[in-house]
């Protein structure tokens, strides 16, 4: 087989090379993410101007590149001929889970969506630790391993990846799996407000880490809380349809 890994955090990201080199169980591995952070940019895709992509060194056995793009570039740029066919796209694993209403910022999310819109199996992994420095990915990407085996096994729908959130302990602290639904996210954003040397104002979006709704049993947010890493299937069909005859009983003429 041959897999792509992408992310959003970046190309020097400790949590792509983990994933990169656990994928290599499975065949020859690629490497195609953003030069630089492109984390909370969505599913962003570059039209209007030229990327470019350069050969990065990240480990002996890996072919990888770093682009100018977003997280979808980087997944377009491979499934557009730039390496040779892609069989299956992993992103991750993230510095920080994507919980909830997350998938919708998320680039991690946007490079497995990506994938899925062109036809290929993909899923996308998260790590519910935020530290830049002192944190263990291999706990993580043992599961990821086990989740793409489980994957390839078992083919999913069309339009449709995983989103895999990994609790930040030990592999013998956590409790297990859990197929879960996306929860509710609650978020404590703030806008701060500050003035440059010369005197012209500027903003910043900051404010504490989002917390969840955990009374809700059976969600992403709560399993993770748990100790549980929480598996979500995750369609790129966003219709309503309880919502449908709703409004054809409208009568919009």
């Amino acid at each position: 087989m041959h897999i792509l890994v992408s992310n959003d955090d970046g190309i020097l990201a400790p949590g792509l090379l983990a994933l990169a080199r656990a994928m290599t169980r499975f065949g020859k591995v690629s490497v195609i993410a953003p030069e630089e952070n492109q984390s909370a940019n969505g599913h962003r895709k570059t039209l209007t101007k030229p990327l470019r992509a350069n050969a990065v060194k990240l480990d002996e056995r890996l072919t990888a590149y770093s682009t100018d793009g977003a997280p979808a570039d980087c997944v377009a740029l491979a499934l557009l001929g730039f390496v040779e066919p892609v069989d299956l796209v992993v992103s991750g694993i993230n510095r920080g889970p994507n919980l909830g209403q997350d998938v919708t910022y998320s680039g991690t999310i946007a490079a497995a969506f990506e994938a899925a819109i062109f036809g290929k199996p993909a899923a996308a992994f998260s790590l519910n630790a935020r530290a830049f420095d002192g944190v263990d990915y291999e706990p993580a990407a043992l599961i990821a391993q086990k989740i793409v085996e489980k994957l390839l096994a078992n083919p999913l729908p069309p339009l449709t990846i995983l989103s895999v959130n990994i609790p930040a302990l030990p592999t013998a602290d956590i409790k297990g799996y859990q197929v879960a639904r996306m929860g509710s996210r609650i978020y404590y954003d703030q806008l701060v407000t500050r003035i440059d040397p010369s005197g012209r104002p500027y903003h910043w979006i900051a404010g504490a880490e989002p917390g969840g709704k955990l009374d809700e049993i059976g969600t992403d947010i709560k399993a993770v809380a748990d100790g549980y890493v929480a598996v979500t299937p995750i369609q790129l069909d966003m219709t309503s349809y309880a919502l449908l005859s709703m409004l054809q009983d409208w009568d919009l003429k």
